[in-house]
C-alpha cells in the first residue's frame, strides 16, 4: 500500500470522531437554541462522550438536563464542567438551583435534602463572589436568599430529627438580608417585600415558640 493512501486512511480515520462531536455539538446547539431541551440532551450527551473536555457542550448539557427536570444529572454535568473552567458563575448559580430542587424533594431523605440545600447555598454563594458585579446578581441574591429560606423552614419543625432551632433561625435571617439586597438593587420589587415579610413572619414566629 501507498503511503499517501495509508497517510489518507489514517487522517479519515482520526478525523471521523471529530466529525461526529462536530455534528452532534452543531445539532445539539440548534436544540439548545430552540428551546428543545430533551433533544439537545440527546445530541450533547453523545458530544460528550466523545470529548468529554468540552465545556461549552457540558454547560449546555448541565442546563438541558436541569430544563428537562433531570436534576441529578445536571448536577453531573455541572460538575465536570466546573472542574474545567472553575471561574464559570453561571455554573455554580444553575448547579445550585438543581441542588435546590432536590433539596425541596419531600420523599428524599432527610440526610440529603440538607446536604443539597447546603449545597445549593455554598454555590450561589461562589457564584457572586466571582461575578459580584453581574447584571443579573439580584438574580442570586434573590435565589440564595429563598434557599436560606427554605433551609430554614426545614431546620425549624420541632418534631423532625432534623430540628435545629438556632440553625433555622440563622439561615431565616440570612434569607431576609439576602431578599434586601435585592430589594436594595431594584426597590419597585413589591413581590420582594412580601417575601420579606413572610420570612419576617416566621422568625418571629420560630423566636417564640417554646421548644
Amino acid at each position: 500500500m501507498k503511503l499517501s493512501v495509508i497517510i489518507s486512511f489514517l487522517f479519515i480515520s482520526l478525523s471521523e470522531p471529530i466529525l461526529a462531536q462536530n455534528a452532534y455539538v452543531r445539532l445539539g446547539k440548534q436544540a439548545f437554541a430552540d428551546g428543545d431541551f430533551k433533544s439537545a440532551v440527546k445530541q450533547l450527551e453523545k458530544a460528550c462522550l466523545i470529548d468529554s473536555t468540552n465545556a461549552n457542550s457540558l454547560w449546555m448539557l448541565g442546563y438541558s438536563y436541569f430544563h428537562s427536570d433531570n436534576y441529578a444529572k445536571s448536577i453531573i454535568a455541572f460538575n465536570k464542567e466546573i472542574a474545567i473552567t472553575p471561574t464559570d458563575a453561571y455554573a455554580y448559580y444553575y448547579r445550585a438551583q438543581a441542588k435546590t430542587h432536590l433539596g425541596k424533594d419531600i420523599l428524599a431523605s432527610a440526610a440529603d435534602r440538607e446536604k443539597y440545600l447546603i449545597d445549593a447555598i455554598f454555590d450561589y454563594t461562589k457564584a457572586i463572589e466571582i461575578n459580584p458585579n453581574d447584571a443579573k446578581i439580584a438574580s442570586f441574591y434573590q435565589n440564595r436568599g429563598l434557599t436560606y429560606r427554605d433551609y430554614g423552614v426545614f431546620k425549624s419543625d420541632p418534631n423532625s430529627k432534623t430540628f435545629d432551632k438556632v440553625r433555622s433561625m440563622r439561615a431565616l435571617r440570612a434569607s431576609v438580608d439576602d431578599l434586601e439586597k435585592v430589594l436594595a438593587i431594584d426597590p419597585n420589587r413589591a413581590g420582594i417585600s412580601s417575601l420579606i415579610d413572610q420570612v419576617k413572619e416566621k422568625l418571629a414566629n420560630n423566636a417564640l415558640a417554646r421548644h
